[in-house]
């Protein structure tokens, strides 16, 4: 089997620390320009949206050069250019770096800012602002953190790299910690090992436990208690999309500030921020798979719910 090459650099520098699109143009189709499939596939750019950036000199070619409105589609092609972004609302809250080295950056994330662009989360992103504040415009990430999830994330400097730092989550080479608030509840035996099956599907905000092979391990630790609360020691042995939040809610004690579990309520609109999902990426444990360093990082944020217990409370919707 042929291995398809790889696509040429970008002529399009980085803007606020966003890579452009690229778009390669399909085998098998027949268009008669390139700017007829661009506005058939960006339906979501919005009517006049593409045409006017052909007009402007805005889609590229390898070359760097503006690809001509009337340029005829030619299959196997790679087109770039930026996307025009709506003004998203800042995220009050500093990406701390805990390590830099030539191979890696991890940093602590707060609640509320996605580790990578996706969807309308671009610039105030972990990876756009880590980009933009260490001028570093090759970052990438190893792996994701949920937007609500706060805590440790590692990022990789050089893209010949990346694989090989990925290759840890994925084989479970690295050791995760997560903390956890939530509600104490007595009659349940800590601590245990939680396995089940978890389902998320595309569109679905919420993932669901379902019958079959369990693809979903969690240890659960109670390591300390104030009332009502509970604050729980979590040890993933997978990375399931949700999973401690899914895991805790089958527990009968879900994650306090969850939007999802034990019930989808209305989405959090953007700029309220008074209400973060109590779960924190604490710790990470590695061995470097290119410097053969033996890493061990702690974020050092709280959980605001267990540090200032009143202010959460003060802060209810």
């Amino acid at each position: 089997m042929r291995r398809r090459k790889p696509p040429p650099p970008s002529p399009l520098p980085q803007r606020d620390g966003v890579d452009p699109v690229r778009v390669r143009l399909p085998f098998g189709e027949a268009w008669d320009s390139v700017r007829e499939y661009l506005v058939a596939r960006l339906t979501g750019a919005g009517p006049g949206v593409i045409e006017g950036m052909f007009d402007a000199g805005l889609v590229v070619g390898a070359d760097a050069r503006a690809v001509a409105p009337d340029a005829p589609y030619e299959p196997g092609m790679y087109v770039w250019f930026h996307r025009e972004l709506p003004a998203e609302v800042p995220v009050p809250y500093a990406v701390e770096v805990v390590h830099r080295d030539a191979h890696i950056v991890v940093a602590d994330k707060p609640h509320f800012l996605a580790t990578t662009p996706r969807g309308t989360h671009v610039t105030e992103t972990a990876l756009a602002r880590l980009r933009r504040e260490l001028d570093i415009p090759s970052l990438s990430a190893a792996h994701r953190l949920d937007r609500l999830t706060a805590g440790l994330v590692l990022f990789t400097v050089r893209p010949e790299e990346r694989g090989a730092y990925q290759t840890l989550f994925r084989d479970r080479r690295v050791g995760k910690e997560y903390e956890a608030v939530a509600p104490y509840d007595p009659s349940l035996a800590l601590p245990r090992t939680v396995r089940s099956r978890i389902l998320k599907e595309r569109g679905v905000p919420a993932a669901r436990e379902v019958e079959g092979e369990p693809n979903a391990v969690t240890r659960v630790e109670l390591a300390e208690r104030r009332g009502e609360l509970g604050r729980y020691r979590l040890l993933p042995e997978t990375g399931r999309t949700h999973q401690l939040r899914v895991h805790l809610n089958a527990l009968g004690v879900p994650i306090l500030g969850d939007p999802l579990y034990p019930e989808v309520t209305a989405p959090v609109p953007d700029g309220d921020f008074r209400r973060p999902l109590q779960l924190l990426a604490r710790r990470l444990e590695f061995t470097d798979p290119v410097t053969g360093a033996e890493h061990t990082f702690v974020s050092g944020r709280t959980l605001r719910a267990w540090s200032c217990p009143q202010v959460w409370a003060d802060r209810r919707p």
